[in-house]
């Protein structure tokens, strides 16, 4: 599926500003777990990764060494992340045989279960983006405008150019994801003062605007996982009640209305590569609309 339309994105955004608390139906048709179960379990996969790479220099047991850009795992297993791995090539040095294994693990992992599950399961950023959408929804704040959708991928352009002429990974000392990580270990009022800025900009200024349509990490992810098999579908859109709660949580509310509604010939299955499988329209969602599969399953009834 092609990127959404401009109408699409606006819709989505329209409807998700409807919803002022969403997972309520669900929670009473379907039960607490049910309506929680992903979030739950992104939530322990993402402090559960942070907890790894917090215990070596906080406790001295090194099972992970590294960061969320690059590291070894267990001493064997080295992960790279493939948006550094371009930047350094960009810079015209030839990185280390680990980091291209290492790039080559993470590049075959999300290039089967979606680019953006980097975005939704392992980035401890995206509990801070959640946070303040969360809160901007309890807030009732509705001010604020999101910037342009397209706006991470000439982001994520400008930074290679930009390592290219300065010779080095420019987005490195700036990332929010690495930033994140030194807070939580050194502290500093630098560091903690970036976490804050991402926070407050999504809470006032733009909606879902960091991980949204800012941060070309994402961007690079999206890129990586726009083929990938696994994939949520509105299998079941003939039971949609049209309540909202799914474009209210979703952190890309626009791909959900062409595969849920079927508009313009499209399939129940969300194709679109800003989609970052995160599961909560599968939690929120009472008549259970939406279920994980593959994306080559046409069925929906």
């Amino acid at each position: 599926m092609s990127a959404p339309t401009v109408s699409s994105r606006s819709f989505g955004l329209a409807r998700a500003g409807h919803v002022k608390t969403p997972g309520r139906d669900a929670v009473r048709v379907k039960g607490w777990w049910l309506a929680h179960r992903f979030l739950v379990l992104r939530r322990l996969m993402q402090f559960a990764i942070l907890a790894l790479f917090l215990l070596g220099p906080l406790a001295g047991v090194w099972v992970v060494k590294g960061n969320l850009s690059s590291s070894v795992t267990l001493g064997v297993l080295p992960l790279t992340d493939p948006f550094v791995l371009a930047q350094t090539l960009a810079t015209r040095h030839w990185p280390e045989a680990a980091a291209l294994t290492g790039a080559a693990i993470v590049i075959v992992f999300y290039g089967l279960v979606g680019g953006r599950v980097f975005c939704s399961w392992v980035c401890p950023v995206n509990v801070v983006t959640d946070t303040a959408s969360w809160l901007r929804r309890r807030l009732r704040i509705t001010s604020g405008r999101a910037p342009r959708g397209g706006l991470r991928y000439w982001l994520l352009g400008a930074v290679l150019l930009a390592s290219a002429i300065a010779g080095q990974t420019v987005w490195e000392s700036v990332n929010p994801v690495s930033i994140t990580q030194r807070a939580l270990i050194f502290g500093g009022t630098l560091a903690w003062g970036a976490v804050a800025a991402v926070f407050l900009f999504d809470l006032l200024v733009a909606p879902r605007g960091w991980c949204g349509h800012l941060c070309p990490v994402g961007a690079a992810y999206a890129l990586l996982g726009s083929r990938s098999l696994l994939r949520v579908s509105a299998r079941h859109a003939s039971r949609c009640n049209d309540c909202a709660d799914c474009y209210a949580v979703c952190p890309e509310p626009q791909v959900i209305v062409l595969p849920l509604k079927g508009k313009d010939g499209a399939g129940p299955v969300i194709t679109d590569r800003e989609c970052s499988n995160c599961g909560r329209c599968i939690d929120v969602c009472a008549p259970d609309v939406f279920r994980f599969t593959q994306r080559f399953d046409p069925r929906r009834d």
